[in-house]
């Protein structure tokens, strides 16, 4: 079984557009959450940085989230994804897409592969498989929300 969440929103913008705001303005439309915080640190500056995800904290630390795997603008980019208290060899993939739907694009994001992330880890907070899920799937559709509000 894989453990994964779909979420997609119609953002009123241009596939590229949109994807340069996901990729290239990460920073400013980016919310973290207490759950799903990449490290234990207060929340720093994400950004797409030669061919990583990173997190730039406030005393200058750099945290690699993930590296890309696909990069293909206006239409799909996937990368993976770790947190902190994650196991050192442990990885979680996003897969973000954009279609464009008339005037608009819908953006999706599959996040996939959290059955990996032991049932003892941190980043589970105890959740049973199905509400670690519903939380991280509110939480992506806060984040294309946010996207949205930047791209349109």
């Amino acid at each position: 079984m894989t453990s994964k969440v779909y979420v997609a929103l119609r953002v009123k913008a241009t596939p590229e557009r949109a994807f340069a705001v996901f990729t290239q303005e990460i920073g400013d439309w980016w919310r973290p959450n207490g759950l799903f915080q990449t490290t234990p640190r207060p929340p720093g500056r994400l950004a797409f940085e030669d061919g990583r995800l990173i997190e730039t904290l406030a005393d200058g630390k750099v945290f690699e989230i993930g590296k890309v795997l696909v990069w293909e603008p206006a239409d799909r980019l996937v990368f993976s994804w770790r947190q902190a208290s994650f196991p050192p060899d442990l990885h979680t993939e996003v897969e973000v897409r954009f279609e464009a739907v008339g005037a608009e694009t819908r953006v999706s994001v599959e996040h996939r592969g959290f059955d990996r992330v032991p049932a003892e880890s941190a980043a589970r907070h105890g959740f049973p498989d199905q509400a670690l899920l519903a939380r991280l799937a509110e939480w992506w559709q806060a984040q294309l929300r946010s996207v949205a509000g930047r791209a349109g």
